[in-house]
């Protein structure tokens, strides 16, 4: 059964820095792409990192470009979101998912499995 176990999250103050990890079981990771979003009270689910199977290339959102950064540990398993700077504005539940085309698309709908979220807080 593929499953999605998200970690890391928690309250921190303006410009500080968390590190989310995205741990997978049930298949190999490196077989798809892994996005993480994140969905904020009465806003849209926003795509803010992925990265693609095999050469690991990475996309961000405009809005989170330059503070965080997408990474995976294969033997691990796992894909980290580090993010530094962190703003009241990334408050948020933050999801990872998977992407079977292993391209990261930007339909949600390709994202098959996703983990059960870790809430980000960023407030003085």
């Amino acid at each position: 059964q593929l499953q999605l176990v998200e970690s890391g999250g928690g309250l921190v103050q303006p410009g500080g820095s968390l590190r989310l990890s995205c741990a997978a079981s049930g298949f190999t990771l490196d077989s798809y792409a892994i996005g993480w979003f994140r969905q904020a009270p009465g806003k849209e689910r926003e795509r803010v990192a992925c990265i693609s199977r095999g050469n690991s290339s990475t996309n961000y959102a405009d809005s989170v470009k330059g503070r965080i950064t997408i990474s995976k540990d294969n033997a691990k398993n796992t894909v980290y979101l580090q993010m530094t700077g962190l703003k009241p504005a990334d408050t948020a539940i933050y999801y990872c998912a998977s992407d079977h085309s292993g391209l990261c698309s930007l339909v949600f709908t390709d994202y098959s499995a996703w983990g059960q979220g870790t809430q980000v807080t960023v407030s003085p």
